[in-house]
């Protein structure tokens, strides 16, 4: 029989993290005994909390093993809504939650259900690069606008407008945003989405970070006012909830696109995984919120620590993050090749951080993301070993 030899040409827009190569060859180092302190992984360093394990485990012993509804289970979906009144003073009907196999899985459907070939969507630069892998899935253009610190690395109204060409059919914006951490408020919201309707598109709202902010609270999109057929907001059980290797996310549409969603899904995954639901309903409880609270304010001491330290090594820090447990550095100063530079960095020190090229084109050699997912005293001794190769880099 003869080899397959070629695969579909969709393929070569689909690239990998460079991360990756240095997760691997991290993972290489520390097997030869190298103490590798991981500042690289966009996931929190916290385990899930019992409780919630705990309701999972009584799922899979109860039973509870079969699919559930496409959406979700019906409980679920009541308290993701319960969660937007509590927490935000928003009122949604509990049947536009669509419950999803991660975040990922919530893109998969909006993209599929708001998108053709050819059709564009305006994204910022520096962004989340699977957004733009998604939307070549689909043969969809993503239309990458850049920003800088003067926008807080946000998309902006204006550039909605400066954008937009005749293939255009929406945005897509996060906040907290991946990498830098930054917000939209409210008010950018709205004329972000007043922007996007005037032109008859769809606003997509990454609000995947949401309860992990500092200072100040994040502004959901859902509380906007008209927003009619066009919004569409993205969340995930991942970050704030700490529940990554579940696989849990939702998406709450507009009511007359949650038919076409529930049918996408009953194709595409049949349903959300039913333990994971069963464990993400006691992710809501009192009890559960008063820990996520407690690990909020762990990565705000986090933060304000590398706020502190990093600048005095020459890493630049732009906009302060609000949000999320990125810290987005201009190492201009330092380096002109982001990827050269994070290479080094855990070939000599152990120290494993993101360069910039991974979110985009725009600067992207003048950044690196750094994730303050490890505690005080390993961010702590990270520091001290970038600052004593920063003391003596020099580029090939």
């Amino acid at each position: 029989m003869a080899a397959l030899r070629t695969t579909a040409s969709r393929l070569n827009r689909i690239k990998s993290f460079h991360v990756m190569a240095l997760l691997d060859r991290a993972k290489q180092l520390e097997s030869q005994g190298l103490d590798v302190i991981h500042l690289e992984v966009g996931e929190p360093d916290f385990a899930t909390p019992d409780n919630v394990v705990a309701a999972g485990v009584a799922a899979l012993q109860q039973g509870k093993t079969r699919y559930t509804a496409p959406s979700g289970l019906p409980e679920l979906r009541r308290a993701i809504a319960g969660f937007y009144r509590q927490r935000y003073g928003v009122d949604i009907d509990p049947g536009r939650v669509v419950v999803t196999p991660g975040a990922s899985g919530a893109i998969s459907l909006v993209t599929a259900l708001l998108f053709n070939a050819g059709d564009g969507v305006l994204l910022a630069d520096p962004g989340y690069p699977c957004n733009d892998n998604f939307l070549h899935l689909l043969g969809a253009e993503p239309q990458r606008v850049a920003v800088g610190p003067e926008s807080a690395y946000q998309l902006t109204a204006a550039q909605v407008e400066q954008h937009w060409r005749g293939n255009t059919r929406g945005a897509w914006v996060a906040s907290p945003s991946n990498p830098t951490g930054t917000l939209l408020s409210r008010d950018e919201l709205a004329a972000i989405h007043q922007a996007v309707d005037a032109k008859g598109g769809a606003l997509l709202v990454d609000e995947i970070y949401h309860g992990l902010t500092y200072g100040v609270d994040a502004a959901t999109a859902l509380a906007l006012p008209d927003t009619r057929d066009s919004l569409f907001v993205i969340n995930s059980f991942s970050k704030y909830f700490n529940m990554t290797g579940w696989r849990l996310g939702w998406l709450v549409a507009p009511a007359c696109h949650v038919e076409a969603l529930d049918r996408l899904a009953q194709n595409f995954f049949l349903a959300p995984p039913t333990a994971a639901q069963y464990a993400a309903l006691e992710a809501f409880s009192d009890a559960s919120i008063a820990v996520y609270e407690q690990r909020r304010e762990i990565l705000h001491r986090r933060r304000d620590y590398l706020l502190q330290a990093l600048p005095a090594l020459g890493l630049k820090i732009p906009c302060v993050p609000q949000g999320a447990f990125y810290l987005y550095c201009d190492v201009s100063a330092i380096t002109g090749d982001s990827f050269a530079f994070c290479r080094q960095l855990l070939e000599q020190t152990g120290v494993a951080i993101t360069p910039g090229i991974d979110f985009g084109d725009h600067q992207a050699n003048h950044h690196v993301r750094i994730a303050y997912t490890q505690d005080l005293d390993r961010l702590a001794l990270a520091v001290q070993r970038l600052g004593n190769f920063i003391a003596h880099y020099r580029e090939a």
